[in-house]
This record gives structure tokens, sequence and C-alpha cells, in this order.
């Protein structure tokens, strides 16, 4: 039970930051659309920042937006699944402590 607890713990570490940085992304794109075509961006490469044109930017942000939200989609079930097994497992201890009272008592 305690290995399901902290699987499911590490699970919703994950979704949060992939949920952040979601969060970054739709910022950064909402910014780049304000921007005209010939407008000069830069990007991060490592400890480099690189000249990059927008329609490319754009499209790099939109690659990994559907990529964060297909793993935002995996950990949610994986979220669900591991809920269900913490609840069944909950159920079939509080089965196994509670005495079987007897249906008549003499």
């Amino acid at each position: 039970m305690q290995q399901l607890q902290q699987t499911l713990q590490s699970v919703l570490a994950q979704k949060q930051q992939v949920e952040l940085e979601l969060a970054e992304i739709g910022q950064a794109s909402t910014e780049v659309e304000k921007l005209t075509d010939d407008a000069v961006i830069y990007k991060s490469a490592g400890s480099l920042m690189i000249r990059a044109e927008r329609t490319k930017i754009t499209a790099d942000l939109n690659e990994r937006k559907e990529l964060l939200n297909t793993r935002v989609a995996i950990l949610t079930k994986q979220e669900e699944r591991l809920r269900g097994q913490l609840k069944d497992l909950q159920t079939k201890l509080q089965q196994d402590l509670n005495p079987v009272s007897p249906s008549s008592q003499p």
C-alpha cells in the first residue's frame, strides 16, 4: 500500500510539472502570436540564445504542447488507476481488519 501511495505521489508531481510547462508554453505562444512576422526572436539552446524565425518557434511550441498534452493524458490515466487500486486495497484491508460479527448471538 505504501508503494502505491509513493507511486501516486510521483505521478501527481510529474503531472503538476507537465501542467506548469504547458502553462508556460501557452504564455509563450500568446506572446509570439502578438509579434509581427519580421520581429527578431531568440530561443534558448542550452546556455546560448539563437535567432529563430517566428514560424519555426510557433511550430516548435505547438509540437511541444501536443507532446505535453499527451503526457498529461497518460499521467491522468495512471493517477486514476492508482487511486482505484488504493481504494480497493483500503477496502480489502478494512474488511480483513474488521472481525466478522456472527449473525446471531445466543
